[in-house]
Parts: C-alpha cells; sequence; structure tokens
C-alpha cells in the first residue's frame, strides 16, 4: 500500500463524468479515479471548505461515527476488477478494527471529513496510474497536462489486459 493525498477533481472531456486525482506522497504517481457528479461534489465541498445548511449524506456518515466514537483510521483504494475500482474504510472502534467495503468515491468523501489518511494498493497504482518523469512542482502544468490526458482516455483504457 502506498499512501496518496487527494491532487485534485476534475472532468473527463468525453463523458462529462467528474474524475478524482489522487497522488502518491512518495514520487510522481497519480491515479484518476472516475466517481460520480454528488460524490465529486461532497469532496470538493470539503476540500473547499465549503457547507451547506443540512449535513449530506457524507456529513451525517461523519458525524453519526464521531457520536458513536468511532474513529475512521484510513481509507484505501484495494483492487481493480472489470474497469472498477474497490475501497476499504478502516475503523476503530471500543479497541476493535473494522474494515467495510466501499466504493472509492464515498471512502474518499468520508476520509476528507475525518482526516483519515488514504492509501492506494500497489497492484492497483502499478495497474492504472499514471507518471510524470520530471519532478512535479508547477500545478497549472500536471493540471494542463492531466487535461490533455483526459480529453483522449477511455475507462477502457485501465482494463488489465
Amino acid at each position: 500500500m502506498q499512501e496518496m493525498v487527494i491532487y485534485g477533481v476534475s472532468f473527463d472531456m468525453v463523458g462529462k463524468q467528474p474524475i478524482v486525482l489522487l497522488k502518491t506522497v512518495e514520487n510522481n504517481k497519480f491515479l484518476p479515479i472516475w466517481i460520480g457528479h454528488p460524490e465529486a461534489a461532497a469532496i470538493l465541498m470539503k476540500l473547499q471548505g465549503a457547507s451547506t445548511p443540512r449535513p449530506m449524506t457524507h456529513d451525517l456518515l461523519s458525524d453519526v461515527l464521531g457520536e458513536l466514537d468511532v474513529e475512521c483510521t484510513r481509507v484505501a483504494v484495494t483492487e481493480l476488477r472489470e474497469n472498477t475500482f474497490y475501497a476499504s474504510i478502516s475503523l476503530r472502534v471500543n479497541g476493535r478494527e473494522l474494515e467495510i467495503d466501499s466504493r472509492p468515491s464515498d471512502a474518499l468523501a468520508l476520509a476528507v471529513r475525518a482526516g483519515a489518511p488514504i492509501y492506494a494498493a500497489d497492484e492497483v497504482i502499478a495497474e492504472s496510474a499514471i507518471e510524470f518523469e520530471h519532478e512535479v512542482e508547477d500545478t497549472e502544468e500536471v493540471v494542463e497536462k492531466f487535461k490533455d490526458f483526459l480529453d483522449h482516455v477511455t475507462p477502457e483504457d485501465f482494463a488489465g489486459e
């Protein structure tokens, strides 16, 4: 497993589908994951410090976990199977560790609310990550390269064949 950070959320130009872009902490590998519009909004709102007058689903889940004294210790993108990413949410309750199956988008939306670290399995990174050879310093340059990538990529490009 490698630790990741949410680098940004964008849209693929072909299908107008949101994509969350995870970046490895250790190097310049980027993992794009196609997600739904509501989850993209939930992730972006929290990253931008915005709030809603009433709790949204991920806020509600985070609040419930907090009230029950359950800690979200980490989330992980665990595998890519038939063009679908899978994830898990790790929780600590009463000294017990629980692992809950999740869609990556929901896991990430919860992670940004809980301040939980994000990981991705080495196999997922090896299969689907995009690597920039040089050191990434200029965010705008990375965003432009990513947008160019999005203009030409389809989910089928990530089929591990």
